[in-house]
């Protein structure tokens, strides 16, 4: 019994010690997009590493006429909290909106639910991307405007620099032109 026990202890620590050897067990799709009026598919991808924690995250531009693919790197700590395509035939304009927080503001070990959440957008192909939110920006909300083609963020700039949200934060609302991509005024 006893020499049993040592050797199935030996087994798992031989186990434990070979999985620790590998730098990243897996990667993870978990969302796939059609982007519709396009070639290409949009896959957000985790890759988990040892201790089953994401090592990576990106988001996977992928041409499915060709099997090109452009990816764009997160820090390992961002959360991708949304993605949704944002196409207006009669403005022409196809773009993919994607919130994530992708900044350690307030200085803390990682990025965290208290840090600022960003919106950037990306054309169809993911080579060209443009965060229109600061990064000291902690966005609440936001929406499109369907006729005008602009979009409308709400939420607070960390007025007082302490690298926090608080009271003390002033809100503010900025319009943003997705045809001349670029941010027309600030409320």
């Amino acid at each position: 019994m006893k020499k049993t026990l040592t050797i199935a202890v030996a087994l798992n620590l031989l186990m434990l010690s070979s999985f620790a050897q590998v730098g990243k067990l897996f990667a993870s799709y978990n969302k796939l997009t059609e982007l519709k009026g396009t070639d290409y598919v949009l896959a957000s991808v985790e890759s988990w590493g040892k201790v089953m924690q994401a090592e990576e995250k990106r988001l996977l531009f992928i041409n499915t006429r060709n099997g090109e693919n452009k990816q764009i790197e997160f820090p390992k700590d961002a959360y991708i909290e949304g993605i949704e395509q944002l196409k207006l035939d009669t403005l022409n304009i196809n773009k993919v909106l994607v919130t994530a927080r992708t900044v350690n503001l307030n200085g803390n070990r990682s990025i965290d639910w208290y840090d600022p959440k960003q919106v950037i957008i990306f054309t169809p192909d993911g080579k060209q991307q443009t965060q229109i939110t600061n990064n000291d920006f902690f966005v609440n909300n936001w929406t499109l405007n369907r006729q005008t083609g602009v979009i409308v963020v709400a939420g607070r700039i960390d007025s007082n620099k302490n690298g926090k949200l608080d009271k003390e934060d002033q809100p503010e609302i900025f319009l943003y032109d997705l045809k001349e991509m670029k941010q027309l005024v600030k409320q």
